[in-house]
């Protein structure tokens, strides 16, 4: 004889589970589902059982969820126990220059010091350097260099050997091997004044009100 399950027995399973508010939202699917499992074994037709493969696949697909939820469980408690050792760790470079990506420098001060990176090692570099409209100030010629970061310094003179006025200027990397580009990243020094965090993790507030993210480093002085 076949048993037919009546609807309203299902919503009240499905009501009980949904009472436990104690529970997380993992243990509130087990309960949930074990309980769904057990009606629909207890009112299944004898004359055509459960297939034991089902019942078994259903079972590791809970399972499969419960890993889910305790492996984002631990990957979030990662995230918080670095955000925090990052922070140490930064907190240590306040009052210490660091090279950062950035392509602005002063003559005769901190910024003075520049670099790049660069992606693969080039036979030929210049470094162009240009005031505030734009104008060309200072062009070096540095020769061949190799791959990853590379620092300069600019001694502050113009082309015709006078020195720059004081002020802000920006500087470009033009970098060729075989006749190719070669992609780089210019760099500039900033000092830490102090160290934060938000969304984006942890950040170095750096003299001139800016601000780069802490696994941007790539050189601490």
């Amino acid at each position: 004889m076949t048993t037919v399950q009546d609807a309203s027995n299902v919503t009240n399973l499905f009501g009980a589970g949904a009472s436990t508010t104690a529970k997380s939202d993992a243990q509130e699917t087990e309960s949930r589902f074990l309980s769904l499992l057990i009606a629909q074994m207890k009112n299944q037709d004898p004359l055509n059982p459960m297939d034991n493969a089902e019942v078994t696949s259903q079972m590791a697909q809970l399972s499969t969820v419960q890993g889910i939820e305790n492996m984002n469980k631990t990957l979030e408690a990662l995230a918080a126990n670095q955000g925090v050792n990052q922070m140490a760790q930064a907190a240590n470079l306040i009052g210490r220059a660091v090279l950062v990506p950035g392509n602005t420098l002063s003559p005769a001060e901190l910024q003075d010091v520049v670099g790049f990176d660069l992606s693969r090692p080039a036979e030929n570099v210049t470094v162009s350097i240009e005031d505030a409209a734009g104008g060309l100030v200072r062009k070096l010629t540095l020769g061949p260099r190799d791959v990853g970061v590379n620092l300069l310094a600019w001694d502050g003179l113009t082309d015709n050997g006078s020195a720059a006025p004081a002020g802000e200027y920006r500087f470009t990397i033009d970098a060729v091997q075989a006749g190719q580009q070669v992609s780089s990243t210019s760099l500039n020094l900033g000092m830490v004044n102090s160290v934060s965090q938000n969304s984006q993790g942890v950040q170095l507030n750096l003299a001139g009100n800016k601000n780069v993210g802490y696994a941007e480093i790539r050189q601490i002085f």
